[in-house]
Formats: C-alpha cells, structure tokens, sequence
C-alpha cells in the first residue's frame, strides 16, 4: 500500500477585484518557492464546461477543464477542486497550494468543502481577500444581480454584487491590500470597520508568505458568521466613515418594521445582524443587507423557546454568546442590528428603528396579543404561501 500523503498547506484567494487577486497569487508563488496556483475560470459556464488551470511563477503548466453539474457552474468546482488539490499531495513536490477563486464564488463555501473532504491529505492555512480600496465603496454599493454583471454562477443564482463582495471580506482573516498607499483614508476605515479583526496587509508586504502559513480555523469562522453568534462590529468613526451598533430588547412591530425596510436598507451601505419579530417570537432572524438589497431569513429558534433537554445539542459557543446576553424575560431574544457606511446618520437611523419597536401599550397585551398583528413578513419568510 502506497503512504499517504502528508497534509498539503492551501491558502485561498478570494475577491471580487479580479486584478488585485491576481497581482495577490503571483506575490506568493514568488515568495513561497515550490507553491502552485490553482484556478478555475466559471467564465466559460455558458458554454457548459469549467476552465482549470495549474501553474507556477513561470507559467501555466497543466489546464483542463470539467463539465456543469446540474447547469451549476459552482457545483463543477466542487466537484473538481479536492481531487485536483489530492493529486498536488500526492505528488510531494508542492509546498503550498495557493487557490485562487473566480470573482464572484465566496470562500466560506470552498473553505469549507477542502476542511471536510480534504482531511489527512489537505489543510487550510489562511483564506485571504484581495482589496483594491478604491474599488470597495462601488461593489458594496452594487445592488445589480450577479446574473446583470456577468458573474453569476449559476441560471438559480439569485446573489447581487454588493452582498457576494462583502461577504468576500468579511469571511477571510486576512485582507491583502494592492496599492495601499494611494487608497482613500475613507476606504481603509470602512474596510476596518467591516471587518475589524481581520489582519490587513500591503500586497509588497513581506508578512504575505507568513501568513499563507498562519493557520485557519473553519469552524470559529463559521461560528463567527453565523447570526446567533457572529462578532459583529463596534461602534466607530472615523474618516467620514461611521458604524452603529443598535441594541433592543423589544420586538419589532411586523408591520411597521416591514414598512421601513426601504429606508433603512438606504440608509447605510452594509448592514447585518439578528432581530425579533413580535408575531414570530420564537424565530432567530437575521438581517443581511449591502447595496440597498435585504436579505431576510429564519435562522432556526431563539435558545429561549427551546425545551432545556435540547440545550445540550446546541453548540457551546452558541449558549455562550447567549448567556452572555441573557434576559431575565426574554432570554436571548433581541434586536442586534450594525450598520456601516460613510456619512453615516445615526440619530435619524436610530429614530426610524425606534420607531418599529412595540410601543408600552403593545408591550403590555403580551404574546398573544402580538399574535393577530399583521404577518407583514410571510412574503419575505414563506414566499410559497
């Protein structure tokens, strides 16, 4: 029997700034003598097949390509990506895997699939994000769909530029910054704010190479994205640029929520977190919006409507992010909503989200009072009905 392979080291490379990823994954393959860049174009999706190609700091020396799965030009790059990365381990000759995603395919996702299916013979140390600042403020501001923009990567692919990019950002652990030194004090600060504990980096920097070593943890990430737990920003300002934390332990109005929606998607370039609804109180919701599009989702139940018996199924650093903030009534139930942009206006953001929350005559029906408010929210939540 043939050894197994040892743990190949893959660095990720993600972005919207098809150039500054680039520019990202040719500065390691020349600092990180033995590495190989990995790469599959879904520009070609309509023709029905995945470009891949394989190369080193002299040239592309290996290219193929896959067919669509199910017209899913992202379902092909699943498909394709660990076993062309096992062969490189298998071989013994690479020292770091550099993967280099197509613009719009978001690096949780492969970061993911590689930790999972790649366990033994693959390790991911670092997912980074490539940064051109002059760029950021119009690709988190984009509200076109992927499919307007060229980008999408499937015919069900429902993704708008501005969300896809900031998730792009706010995923890795590193942002690798190309002309760093041109960019705009305004963009720099809004990047940090997006993402404060992210490492930020000048693409000359001679900590890049380290840092494709560094070491990635794919499940605190994951745990640091999702809604119940994620670790959103803090209060800032700085630069013309703002984010506001704002903090409720009353329920939204369905209604009168779902009425301001328009304005409060305008109202900041990105926006996310978790909230409650009065006629829905055992729902986890979160809040995801960036270049004036929202996306609304029921993200399983608060830990207060759960039985204790089921307590011990639910991860412990979900029932430590809640014991953090518990309430005496009303648990972990709470309205936790950041918001981000430049020229920022709080003080008629918070008067809007105020302005949705039950009032002290509405508190005091109760639950089921709050019952036989109007479900404002079932075209959002449950479209088939």
């Amino acid at each position: 029997m043939a050894p197994h392979p040892a743990e190949l080291p893959v660095v990720i490379v993600a972005g919207l700034h098809a150039e500054a990823r680039g520019r990202t994954v040719n500065r390691l393959l020349f600092d990180v003598p033995g590495s190989v860049a990995l790469h599959h174009d879904l520009s070609t999706a309509p023709s029905g097949t995945v470009l891949r190609s394989l190369r080193d700091t002299a040239d592309t020396w290996s290219h193929g390509e896959t067919p669509l799965i199910n017209d899913c030009a992202c379902c092909a790059l699943r498909e394709d990506l660990v076993p062309e990365l096992q062969r490189l381990a298998e071989d013994g000759t690479t020292r770091l895997a550099v993967v280099e995603l197509w613009d719009s395919v978001e690096p949780r996702a492969m970061a993911e699939l590689v930790a999972a299916h790649g366990e033994g013979f693959l390790r991911v140390t670092n997912v980074m994000a490539a940064v051109d600042p002059s760029l950021l403020l119009a690709c988190l501001g984009n509200g076109d769909d992927l499919a307007e923009a060229g980008l999408a990567a499937a015919g069900t692919d429902r993704r708008t530029v501005g969300d896809t990019f900031a998730r792009q950002l706010e995923y890795p652990a590193v942002h690798v910054l190309v002309d760093h030194d041109d960019a705009d004090p305004a963009d720099l600060a809004l990047l940090r704010q997006l993402h404060p504990t992210a490492r930020r980096v000048a693409l000359d920097s001679p900590q890049l190479a380290r840092l494709a070593f560094a070491g990635f943890d794919v499940g605190a990430a994951a745990a640091a994205q999702h809604p119940a737990c994620a670790l959103l920003p803090q209060d800032a300002d700085e630069a013309g640029v703002a984010t506001l934390v704002w903090h409720s332990r009353r329920p939204f109005h369905p209604e009168r929520l779902y009425d301001a929606l328009e304005d409060l998607c305008c109202a900041a370039t990105r926006s996310r977190g978790r909230f409650w609804l009065a006629d829905r109180p055992d729902t986890l919701l979160s809040w995801d919006a960036a270049g004036g599009a929202l996306c609304v989702e029921g993200t399983g139940p608060w830990l207060a409507s759960l039985p204790d018996a089921a307590w011990d199924l639910v991860p412990a650093v979900r029932r430590a992010a809640a014991a953090l903030d518990w309430h005496p009534e009303h648990g972990d139930r709470c309205q936790h909503l950041v918001f981000t942009s430049p020229g920022l206006d709080r003080d008629r953001l918070t008067a809007v989200l105020t302005s949705c929350l039950l009032t002290d005559h509405e508190m005091e029906g109760g639950a089921e009072a709050w019952k036989d408010f109007p479900a404002a929210f079932d075209s959002l939540l449950d479209p088939a009905h």
